[in-house]
């Protein structure tokens, strides 16, 4: 038998306790010591260090000693759990998955399409220019009065 966490650890081992009353009923002798070491495996992996605790100590337990013990321990376990939640968040379609878009994600720039020779300007969308030397991009500039972008060679 393992605690599933479907009920109380103290629930688990009255369980366990009455299993073993019920198997002396049958003639069938299990130590006490034998059942606590058999309930403290029976645990989950949370009270491993509850688990340690017990067997570096030099007195033993008994079984009502054990069943105090683990609901203390349990509330602790319940009252040391951090609870989070994690946002995620998504920019609607801005990009689509293909061969080399990865690293211009991670930069935070879409990549350049070249469609044909002619390039296609993302402020207008239209074919034949880029944002740069847009007609309506210049005009926008002259409005605000910044300077116009300066020319690059390419590189």
């Amino acid at each position: 038998m393992k605690h599933n966490n479907s009920r109380s650890v103290c629930e688990h081992i009255m369980e366990m306790r009455d299993i073993v009353a019920r198997l002396k009923s049958l003639e069938i002798e299990i130590s006490e010591s034998f059942l606590i070491n058999f309930i403290l495996n029976s645990l989950p992996v949370e009270y491993g260090a509850f688990q340690i605790s017990y067997n570096t100590q030099k007195e033993k337990w008994s079984i009502n000693e054990l069943l105090t013990m683990c609901v203390q321990e349990d509330e602790r376990l319940k009252h040391g759990k951090v609870e989070s939640a994690h946002l995620a968040t998504h920019k609607g379609g801005q990009w689509k998955k293909g061969k080399g878009d990865q690293k211009w994600k991670k930069l935070g720039k879409v990549p350049f399409k070249n469609h044909g020779n002619k390039g296609v300007c993302f402020l207008c969308k239209k074919k034949g220019h880029m944002k740069k030397n847009c007609p309506k991009y210049e005009k926008w500039l002259e409005k605000k009065g910044l300077p116009q972008p300066k020319e690059t060679d390419g590189k």
